[in-house]
């Protein structure tokens, strides 16, 4: 479920990042949306270049922006606003215009996944990073993406390759706390210890021995088809309960017959047959 996995008993990650500059942006909705996806990966810092529809100083935020970042608000609140993206920059750098199409500029071109190292790098030696993201439909003018050090863009199905804005911010994000260490919020959790090899091996020559008496095993095949059986069974590298759960299966199928006709004879129920 869409952010069932929050606690918000755990303080928000408050260490350096990079900036989201969004450029023009259009809704309220996708500011608040944009502003989601930078907490969900540890970014904090947004600035907003003339949004289309304005954006409130003092008599509260949007309710749309604020519905939107479903909890995010603090970065909505804190979010700074500039006339053009020149000044949105001019403090930083370090920037990266995100644009999902060829421009002819002369500039490096980058994945996010291939910037980020690179800009986690500057970070910590504190330089500080902004990343740009245009307008809804027409993305970043040239001049804007002029501002820029090196484009980012993204590797995407070339016959669709249009993301919207909130999108872009969140595969950014990803991609920089991952390379500064994220970790999922929970791992498996498998409290039985991995099978020891005398409890697989038992196993084995159980199953074998079954196996043998109903005459699986064609004459001259045993080997083979033994061996063929172990390592089947090995790549599932099973844990103590895992191999205790599997014995008891097998054990259950070559007995449960044997016990079902003795509580048939007891009720004085014709036996079924096994074929």
């Amino acid at each position: 479920m869409t952010g069932s996995g929050t606690d918000r008993t755990r303080p928000a990650v408050q260490a350096a990042a990079p900036i989201v500059i969004l450029v023009e942006p259009q809704l309220a909705e996708n500011i608040g949306m944009c502003a989601r996806a930078m907490a969900n990966f540890g970014l904090s810092e947004m600035r907003l270049v003339a949004p289309r529809d304005g954006w409130p100083s003092g008599g509260g935020l949007k309710k749309g922006a604020t519905a939107a970042a479903s909890g995010a608000t603090h970065i909505l609140e804190n979010a700074r606003l500039f006339a053009s993206a020149a000044e949105a920059v001019a403090d930083l750098n370090h920037v990266l215009a995100t644009t999902a199409r060829e421009r002819g500029q002369m500039k490096r071109v980058l994945t996010p996944a291939e910037a980020m190292p690179e800009v986690a790098g500057r970070v910590g030696g504190g330089e500080r990073v902004g990343i740009l993201f245009g307008r809804e439909r027409i993305g970043l003018t040239n001049e804007e993406i002029s501002l820029a050090d090196a484009i980012l863009t993204f590797p995407v199905n070339p016959a669709f390759a249009s993301l919207n804005l909130a999108q872009a911010v969140l595969l950014n994000g990803y991609e920089w706390f991952k390379t500064t260490g994220g970790e999922p919020p929970f791992r498996e959790n498998n409290p039985s210890p991995p099978a020891k090899r005398e409890m697989i091996l038992s196993m084995f020559d159980y199953l074998e021995s079954e196996l043998d008496l109903c005459g699986f095993f064609p004459p001259g095949k045993k080997p083979v088809m033994t061996a063929n059986l172990r390592d089947i069974l090995h790549r599932l590298d099973m844990t103590e309960q895992e191999a205790r759960t599997l014995r008891g299966v097998f054990k259950s199928l070559v007995e449960g017959p044997k016990k079902a006709r003795l509580l048939a004879r007891q009720a004085g129920e014709p036996e079924q047959s096994e074929d």
